[in-house]
């Protein structure tokens, strides 16, 4: 649902007994900037007064003709035609299911990402071409159901605004992770390059970063599934569908963060000699080795509190105890973490480390973290002086 650009409604199924809801809810989806169209069988009269209740047509452009028009002319129009004014049209009175799934089909050919909803047998063939179906209320007839992607049980039309905004969410969240996966990957890459070039070894082997794409599509994934979507959504306009995923990763805020872990992980790597003098060479390097991956593994951690972004400019404090099923999970990693440090090193061939080492450690992740928080909340400032 974050895709989409257009909602074709007949409002079937819709409660309008408060109308406040209906208004409401379609002032939220238009705030998305997605259009809404309203295909009925109802007079001309009814149908405009229908409209401008409900918001979906304004007074001044009640009397447009291209803006509200007949099912049986669209009907008669070519393909090129339909599709042409199908842009246009926000009411379609006088009309037919025909009619209805003639628009989808218009809009769909103009690459418009079109949202129906349906109540009744006759809009299954709507429901089935558009690229989300939305059932409406719990009398929707069986063959609708299934033939839609969604069922809005309440058949309040603010529910269906509610979707377009978890759907964004999702698709933010999705980007979220799989930038995340992208610093991680990276930066292991570079530091066992460089590492296998420099010394003949890696320090990050297939066993440990097993554990770090544990944390990340397993507590990652789980602290977004926490968060409610963010109100600043519902004024951004609906993704290209025509755009790759990677098109909307941050890449500024990936590379900073990036070379600051190369960075950090580099001198451990490189002057961890000189840290560790008291230990053999051979002890020295399976620490060192040890740091890099114990760092490795807060930093992506650190990360998780800069993919949580709903609160933190208006209640920083509250926004970092509000929920507590993520601190939990992170606690939960954390006590994991010191378990495979000082009891399981044989299976991920480290070495057990004293405070000072976890010291080190802690510090250098939690200034990642202070670089996520900063990059984000640079970013929101700079979003709402614009």
């Amino acid at each position: 649902m974050a895709l989409c650009t257009d909602v074709v409604c007949d409002m079937t199924g819709i409660t309008l007994a408060n109308v406040d809801d209906v208004q409401a809810g379609i002032k939220e989806i238009q705030r998305a900037r997605i259009k809404v169209r309203f295909v009925t069988h109802d007079n001309p009269q009814t149908a405009k007064a229908i409209a401008m209740e409900c918001g979906i047509l304004a007074s001044d452009r009640s009397d447009a003709s291209e803006v509200i028009f007949e099912g049986e002319a669209f009907r008669q129009l070519s393909d090129s035609q339909r599709e042409d004014l199908a842009e246009k049209i926000l009411v379609m009175r006088l009309s037919t299911p025909d009619d209805k799934l003639l628009l989808v089909q218009a809009l769909r050919k103009r690459e418009k990402v079109v949202a129906v909803t349906g109540s009744v047998i006759s809009d299954a063939g709507a429901l089935q071409e558009a690229d989300i179906g939305l059932a409406i209320g719990e009398q929707a007839t069986e063959v609708v159901k299934e033939s839609s992607d969604i069922i809005i049980l309440d058949g309040n039309f603010a529910t269906v605004a509610k979707g377009f905004k978890w759907g964004r969410s999702m698709h933010e969240k999705v980007l979220r992770v799989m930038q995340q996966q992208l610093t991680a990957n990276i930066v292991a890459v570079t530091i066992n390059c460089l590492a296998a070039v420099y010394y003949g070894h890696i320090p990050l082997n297939a066993v440990q970063f097993v554990w770090v794409n544990v944390i990340i599509f397993g507590l990652g994934p789980l602290v977004l599934a926490t968060e409610y979507p963010a109100e600043r959504l519902m004024d951004e306009p609906p993704i290209d569908r025509g755009q790759p995923l990677i098109k909307y990763i941050r890449w500024k805020r990936l590379l900073i963060q990036v070379l600051y872990q190369i960075i950090a992980l580099l001198v451990i790597n490189f002057q961890g000699g000189s840290l560790l003098k008291n230990y053999t060479r051979d002890h020295a390097t399976k620490v060192k080795n040890t740091m890099i991956f114990n760092t490795f593994v807060i930093c992506q951690i650190s990360i998780e509190f800069g993919v949580r972004k709903t609160g933190i400019l208006d209640h920083p404090l509250k926004w970092i105890t509000a929920n507590s099923v993520f601190l939990g999970i992170v606690g939960i990693i954390l006590v994991i973490q010191f378990i495979i440090i000082e009891f399981l090193g044989k299976a991920f061939f480290i070495v057990r480390l004293d405070w000072k080492e976890w010291q080190f450690s802690l510090t250098l992740g939690i200034v990642e973290l202070f670089f996520a928080l900063l990059l984000f909340v640079k970013h929101l400032t700079q979003r709402n002086h614009h």
